[in-house]
């Protein structure tokens, strides 16, 4: 088996993990009316809107739509990836855990990785410990330069290396950790056929993950010493690729409203020092993919907040572009006169950093842009309109876009139908203002998923009488379904999958969170009366999907003549006929 728990032993976890005694260990609920009721832990509230639902082992908020199974709770009360969110459920249900191999941990056993993540917890310790030593005086007399508290220093748990070339390699070789532990761990390296300390002369940075076990190191050289930054390298239990600086803080901070991802750990530790929340870093690399989905588990959005040389300023552009792939919503906290987030707080103090507002991603772009641009120039201000139109042609909303159009139309002085056209927005040119957005908007009474309001009411109701069990084999089969996230929702109850199976098995959260929705509320049908609902809802979506037909057939109908023209037509009224005629169920 490689990379996933047994689903037999999955189905196994999800019988013994009741969702309500999970859920009381965080929530505390009151029952009523079949569920549990409680103030959601994802949202500030201070009317109950959070909901268990025990035969569905799922939960719901109707505030914020947070939903899912008893792991999907456990992944975002704990912050924790899928397979560790198994593994704690697992490890509270007194439950063994299958083995399992994966990626670059092949071949290492979940004991092998516990031993080094005690030889890293180990290691933290002795080089704290230095920190206070007369050979640690020169770091601390740095980190104290820095600004920082010794309360400061022992919240991050901050160390200095050994004199000694080889003193933390020693320490740990007495504790009876292995050579080749120390150098899988990354703690050691090879010198001259013997293992010597992978840091020297550095001040030590522990990383430390959200369940608190210390990943690896960073390590900052004092003096002109090269690399200014050392951290550990990929280990069995450490890829700076998936992780951040300071997640074990974020993860007890709750309901964050944003997250400030700076470059450095110094800016980090100054920033939290001085009071400000939810602040992370990442671990020596430009931003990936996986720490950016990664922080979107912790706040709506992200803050970027790296230093204010060209080289930060680059990676800042670089990281909107990865969060908005990611569908997160990201801003930018710009410093004033090039500072850094460190030196800004440690010269103006954090109420100086509350009150800078974020500039939101395209302002920050075309800010940048124009830059690079000689403005007073007709030559400069076509380049800068054309470069600007690049990154505004992503925008799909009529009345942002529209903001944007108006700031470049003062700066260019191009017109708007010329913007427009260069952004390639075309539809939304016309010479009555007051229809400039007829094209883009969609009509009211429609859903996200271009459905009617009645066919998403009946195809939610259907769904909620599949979760009660309350319809007859054949009742009601997938294909009776008209939009298809819903349609494979009931592809899945019908198939004899649990809700909560269901939701754990949709990664993207948004998604989750409509599909809880969708499962998750009653169908408010009163016993005996099941079939006459099932066939308004039929009714309901036959109509729709004969209005669907009429609209393809009539513009099909419009380039016919002859004989095929009066066969498009008459297939219309009796496709007209057929939406009013009542739905039946053999």
């Amino acid at each position: 088996m490689s990379g996933r728990f047994p689903q037999a032993w999955l189905e196994e976890l999800r019988a013994r993990a009741d969702i309500v005694q999970v859920v009381s260990r965080y929530v505390q609920l009151t029952p009523k009316g079949g569920r549990y009721w409680g103030l959601c832990p994802f949202h500030g509230e201070k009317t109950a809107s959070f909901t268990v639902n025990p035969q569905r082992q799922m939960f719901y908020c109707f505030g914020c739509h947070a939903g899912g199974s008893a792991i999907n709770f456990v992944m975002e009360i704990e912050r924790l990836e899928f397979k560790d969110a198994v593994k704690l459920l697992a490890e509270q249900m007194h439950m063994d855990l299958p083995e399992m191999v994966d990626g670059p941990n092949e071949g290492v056993s979940r004991s092998e990785k516990e031993r080094l993540y005690e030889a890293n917890r180990q290691c933290a310790r002795f080089y704290h410990a230095q920190l206070w030593q007369p050979q640690g005086a020169q770091v601390l007399s740095y980190l104290r330069g820095r600004g920082l508290s010794d309360s400061t220093l022992r919240v991050f748990g901050l160390g200095s290396t050994p004199a000694a070339w080889d003193g933390a390699t020693r320490e740990l070789l007495s504790q009876g950790f292995t050579q080749e532990e120390l150098i899988r761990a990354g703690i050691s390296v090879m010198r001259d056929g013997r293992p010597v300390d992978m840091f020297r002369q550095r001040a030590i940075f522990p990383i430390i993950d959200a369940q608190g076990r210390v990943l690896g190191f960073g390590g900052r050289a004092l003096g002109d010493a090269k690399p200014k930054y050392l951290n550990t390298g990929d280990t069995p239990v450490f890829n700076k690729r998936l992780g951040v600086f300071a997640a074990n803080l974020l993860k007890k901070e709750r309901a964050l409203p944003r997250v400030i991802l700076v470059e450095g750990y110094m800016d980090v530790v100054s920033l939290v020092q001085a009071g400000v929340k939810g602040v992370c870093a990442t671990l020596g690399t430009a931003l990936t993919l996986e720490q950016a989905r990664l922080l979107k588990r912790y706040a709506p959005e992200i803050w970027v907040a790296y230093d204010g040389d060209a080289a930060g300023q680059h990676a800042i552009l670089r990281a909107l572009t990865i969060f908005e792939d990611e569908g997160v919503h990201a801003r930018v906290l710009d410093f004033p006169d090039g500072m850094d987030p460190d030196e800004f707080v440690r010269a103006r103090g954090a109420q100086a950093v509350d009150a800078l507002a974020p500039v939101d991603a395209t302002s920050y772009r075309m800010k940048q842009e124009a830059a690079q641009h000689d403005l007073s120039t007709q030559e400069g201000r076509t380049a800068y309109a054309i470069a600007c139109a690049k990154f505004l042609s992503r925008i799909r909303e009529p009345v942002e876009l529209e903001n944007y159009i108006q700031q470049l139309m003062l700066t260019t002085g191009f017109t708007r139908e010329v913007l427009l056209a260069q952004i390639g927005r075309t539809e939304l040119i016309a010479e009555d203002k007051r229809s400039v957005y007829r094209h883009a908007a969609r009509p009211l009474q429609e859903t996200n998923d271009g459905a009617d309001t009645r066919t998403t009411a009946a195809e939610e109701q259907l769904l909620r009488l599949l979760c009660e069990g309350r319809l007859e084999a054949g009742a009601v089969t997938a294909e009776d379904f008209v939009t298809e996230p819903r349609r494979a929702l009931a592809e899945k109850l019908l198939a004899g999958q649990s809700p909560a199976q269901i939701l754990e098995e949709i990664e993207d959260e948004d998604e989750r969170a409509r599909a809880a929705g969708w499962l998750g509320g009653d169908s408010g049908v009163s016993d005996g009366q099941e079939l006459r609902a099932v066939q308004d809802c039929l009714r309901a979506l036959r109509g729709q999907r004969a209005r669907r037909e009429i609209e393809r057939l009539t513009q099909l109908a419009s380039g016919q003549t002859g004989e095929e023209r009066r066969a498009t037509l008459q297939r219309i009224q009796e496709l007209t006929k057929e939406s009013r005629t009542p739905a039946r169920k053999d």
